[in-house]
């Protein structure tokens, strides 16, 4: 990791506020496009941001890992002693209203679309064009986003203080959470 990347990985974790880092990535121009009203909660950038671009409204969850190359290279070089094999290096494309959960990996060369959700834990290693909800390893198609809107609704509204859940919100959580268990 080259010391530009790494103060700036740092100065990342400093800013704890998600919309905070995305505007900081916008505005000292480290991916090659991030849009308006977006999102991250991950820290360390990746190995060659400028290869990554956000539409408006992209929300990225916490550990979420962006692969732009891979290393394969060395290993074939070193197998056969010469300098004929070049990095795997591709672009990362993430369209606008996407949500990308915890713990998801997206491959080089993927485009993700519009108004598309997907699931946390999930690998990315291929496009996914059409709006809707996305999960799994790698990502499959499950539902539309209306559909996932709708069930939403159902949730309650929640309280918070300071940044964080209300007692009250806490308690109703876990009173449903056991009422649902004891069914």
């Amino acid at each position: 990791m080259d010391l530009n990347r790494i103060t700036h990985s740092i100065i990342l974790f400093f800013l704890f506020n998600g919309t905070r880092r995305a505007n900081y990535i916008r505005r000292k121009k480290l991916f090659y496009r991030i849009g308006e009203n977006c999102m991250i909660q991950f820290y360390k950038l990746p190995l060659y941001p400028r290869l990554i671009s956000f539409g408006d409204n992209v929300r990225i969850a916490s550990n979420v890992t962006f692969i732009t190359h891979d290393v394969i290279h060395n290993m074939f070089n070193n197998m056969e002693n010469v300098t004929k094999y070049s990095e795997n290096v591709g672009c990362i494309e993430i369209g606008d209203n996407v949500f990308v959960g915890a713990n998801t990996i997206i491959l080089p060369d993927v485009k993700i679309g519009s108004n598309i959700v997907i699931g946390a834990g999930s690998i990315v290693n291929k496009d996914i064009l059409d709006s809707g909800v996305y999960v799994e390893t790698p990502v499959k198609y499950i539902c539309t986003i209306d559909k996932l809107k709708d069930k939403r609704k159902e949730n309650p509204l929640l309280e918070y203080n300071k940044g964080s859940l209300a007692n009250e919100s806490v308690d109703n959580l876990w009173k449903t959470f056991l009422q649902k268990r004891k069914q």
